[in-house]
């Protein structure tokens, strides 16, 4: 079978361009990584990533230039034409602390090179020449029975950063982690993680459609207090699950990435301010989880203005459950803040000043709720 043929026709012209300006130095050029996964996937391509074989270090550094391709990364014979990815294989070896803290070496084998990758599935290779697919560790497999499996356990240990990457992938794509790889997994240790490598792969999860799995995991692998020295309470975890798992489909997309620390850090008893600032998250983060009430139960209309006097529904993290959305458009407070009337120039008017202003314009505006719900 010709793999190359399964990628979007813009994909494949960008492949065959590539394999045209290899073509005169070698016939070993591959597709390797997350895009081959997710053909497999028939998911969306982000990225493209080669591999190329039987070139030196310098002849590649010398064809990489006449080509104009941008090195990104020399230290590992990393250059970008366009917006694809070409390297040399090599091989990495743990010397110190840190991600960084890795020895490279260039190697001429497939499955040799193919080896370093975290899991199976993310270590198939296409040939950009004839479209054939290179498996050496079962990845197909992989992705048919949906388990996140890894390749070598030594290896695999040395780069901590890949407990979470299992986590997110997990998140993603539904797949459990294979048994050993979990037990593997429970025995590193996170601690040489930088925030902003920890907040990289959270991202990722914040995004995922199988946002009760990914909790799952890091209650197994202790991962709340390994990253923000908590415990989440054992009795909680199948409420935790269970409101993830029922709500994904209701989130408003603008919110998506902030519902997880809400709902997590909410139903568990703790801040999500906290885990926000213990990996440096971005200051949106922040600002869209800072002041939002929290709701285990179910909440009535009157409640619903009570938050409205603040932000619209629409901004709210608890608008997720269940008919929240469709009693807030019925309310007028989906779109738009609810002041029942009431404007700051008249409590100027009437002689408030300051910061007296702001409260006594809450009070009125809460009168008119009571007098509402009072009425009917």
């Amino acid at each position: 079978m010709n793999y190359l043929e399964k990628f979007p026709q813009d994909l494949q012209k960008k492949i065959e361009e590539i394999a045209n300006l290899l073509s005169v130095f070698t016939n070993r050029a591959y597709l390797v990584g997350g895009c081959v996964r997710d053909i497999l996937l028939n998911n969306k391509i982000k990225d493209l990533d080669i591999e190329v074989y039987d070139i030196s270090p310098s002849d590649f550094d010398n064809i990489m230039q006449k080509y104009g391709a941008k090195g990104v990364g020399k230290t590992f014979f990393v250059y970008k034409i366009g917006d694809i990815d070409l390297a040399l294989p090599r091989v990495e070896r743990k010397v110190g602390i840190g991600h960084k803290a890795f020895e490279v070496e260039v190697v001429d084998d497939e499955q040799l090179a193919s080896k370093r990758r975290d899991f199976t599935m993310n270590a198939m290779m296409v040939n950009i020449f004839d479209g054939k697919l290179f498996d050496f560790w079962a990845g197909h497999k992989s992705i048919e029975n949906q388990t996140i499996s890894l390749i070598d356990k030594n290896s695999f240990k040395e780069d901590s950063l890949r407990v979470l990457r299992a986590i997110q992938l997990s998140a993603r794509f539904g797949f459990e982690i294979e048994k050993q790889t979990l037990e593997v997994m429970n025995e590193i240790d996170l601690s040489d993680l930088t925030k902003p490598r920890i907040f990289w792969e959270f991202e990722k999860l914040f995004y995922a459609q199988n946002l009760a799995l990914g909790f799952v995991y890091m209650c197994r692998l202790n991962i709340f207090e390994k990253i923000f020295t908590c415990k989440i309470n054992t009795n909680r975890i199948s409420d935790i699950e269970k409101e993830l798992k029922e709500s994904i489909g209701r989130f408003v997309e603008e919110l998506r990435p902030y519902y997880f620390f809400y709902i997590v850090a909410n139903l568990s008893g703790f801040n999500a301010l906290d885990w926000c600032k213990q990996i440096e998250t971005p200051l949106h983060y922040q600002r869209a989880l800072k002041n939002q009430p929290f709701f285990s139960k179910d909440i009535n209309d009157k409640e619903l203005l009570i938050i409205a006097i603040d932000m619209p529904i629409k901004k709210w993290l608890g608008n997720y459950k269940k008919e929240i959305i469709t009693r807030a458009k019925k309310l007028d407070i989906y779109e738009s803040i609810y002041t029942g009337g009431i404007t700051i120039q008249n409590i100027i008017a009437d002689g408030f000043e300051k910061e007296d202003i702001k409260i006594e314009y809450r009070r009125r505006v809460i009168r008119t709720i009571e007098e509402k719900f009072s009425l009917s």
